[in-house]
């Protein structure tokens, strides 16, 4: 029997809450305590086993209950008994099976590529199309509103090689932002700087304060107000002199059309748990590339499986070209749940080229910080 005729003969669930250090806060919501994921894991009849995570935030994606739900009652009937060749349509299927659910399908794909991976004996990154970067920058969220805790943590991410950070705005007032802009300008200036509101101004708000913002030159500023407002995003690109980005615009190909057409972006945040996918976030990266549009690898607040995923995913995409945000395994979670710690080392997050993901989650751990599991 060919290796790709294998059946995926069982999948399991994990909703998980894993303790993280500190507060964080973005312009449509704060985490605090616990940031929550779904693990997936399949078996196929070979022995083979892939993971995969789905990392939603209720403000931006949905709830971890409806994840779990999503995969547990709608998806698994069109998952198990099929075949690993069969990746795309089982894809297909959880697309119709059940609406947006966008991490449940990143989790799924996920998982398929790294069973796969793990039964024919090639990374993730090669089933995407190879890879075409070994490393890849990576940049730090500086998100807490106790500025003299992030200035800790700015030391740290300094003495570690990490050379750039982006600064959360917009939930603190604007004073707050600029003095953070400012300190961060004068005490790590080998640092570069990315602003991001996460939608967190009005747009008055947007085009008063912006040119401030922008003339600290940072290497962009994403996502000042709400998703839907493309208008706004247009006029706000022509009034400041550094690029704009798109996140919670852009969710996956559909979205980055509109945002195109109305000339509301310079670049987007390319991230598999908005897009639904590896394949998915290929695909506008590529559309992004195409328009002539830079693209960067976000995340949402994920551990360690999901970094390996984004990684691979990043690794066989040369249009994003701006780095990465997987810092959350190194620098936000109290403990990871990988066996090994991801591979980041000198502010570079390294590619693993082993079989699959190239790392799996540990047992105990799971146990520990389940939630439920189904």
């Amino acid at each position: 029997m060919s290796l790709l005729e294998q059946r995926i003969i069982a999948m399991d669930l994990w909703h998980l809450a894993l303790p993280v250090t500190a507060r964080r806060d973005h312009g449509i919501g704060s985490v605090e305590g616990a940031i929550e994921v779904v693990l997936l894991r399949l078996t196929a009849e070979g022995g083979a086993v892939g993971w995969g995570e789905a990392a939603p935030w209720v403000v931006f994606t949905g709830s971890p209950e409806a994840t779990l739900h999503a995969l547990h009652r709608h998806i698994r009937p069109h998952v198990v008994g099929r075949k690993l060749k069969d990746r795309a349509a089982i894809m297909a299927d959880a697309a119709h099976a059940v609406a947006h659910a966008t991490e449940a399908k990143a989790a799924l794909e996920t998982a398929l590529l790294d069973v796969t991976g793990h039964a024919v004996g090639l990374p993730v990154h090669a089933l995407l199309g190879g890879k075409c970067r070994d490393e890849i920058a990576l940049s730090c969220s500086i998100a807490n509103p106790d500025w003299a805790a992030d200035r800790q943590l700015l030391q740290r991410l300094h003495a570690d090689g990490v050379r750039i950070v982006k600064l959360k705005t917009g939930f603190k007032g604007h004073a707050f932002d600029l003095m953070r802009l400012e300190e961060i300008r004068r005490d790590w200036p080998q640092v570069a700087i990315r602003v991001d509101y996460n939608q967190g101004l009005q747009p008055h708000e947007a085009i008063a304060r912006l040119p401030e913002v922008a003339a600290f030159k940072p290497d962009f500023i994403e996502q000042p107000v709400a998703a839907a407002n493309l208008t706004t995003m247009a006029r706000l690109r022509a009034r400041i002199d550094v690029p704009l980005l798109a996140d919670e615009s852009v969710f996956g190909p559909e979205d980055l059309m509109r945002a195109i057409e109305a000339g509301a972006c310079d670049g987007i945040s390319v991230k598999i748990m908005k897009a639904g996918g590896l394949m998915r976030a290929q695909s506008v990266a590529r559309m992004a590339g195409a328009a002539g549009l830079s693209a960067y690898g976000g995340d949402m607040f994920e551990a360690g499986i999901a970094h390996l995923a984004g990684a691979h995913m990043i690794a066989a995409t040369p249009e994003i070209d701006l780095g990465c945000e997987f810092y959350q395994a190194r620098y936000y979670l109290t403990e990871d749940i990988l066996t090994a710690p991801f591979p980041c080392d000198a502010g570079r997050v390294q590619v693993p080229d082993g079989p699959g993901l190239g790392g799996a989650p540990d047992m105990e751990r799971l146990t520990r910080y389940t939630v439920v599991r189904l």
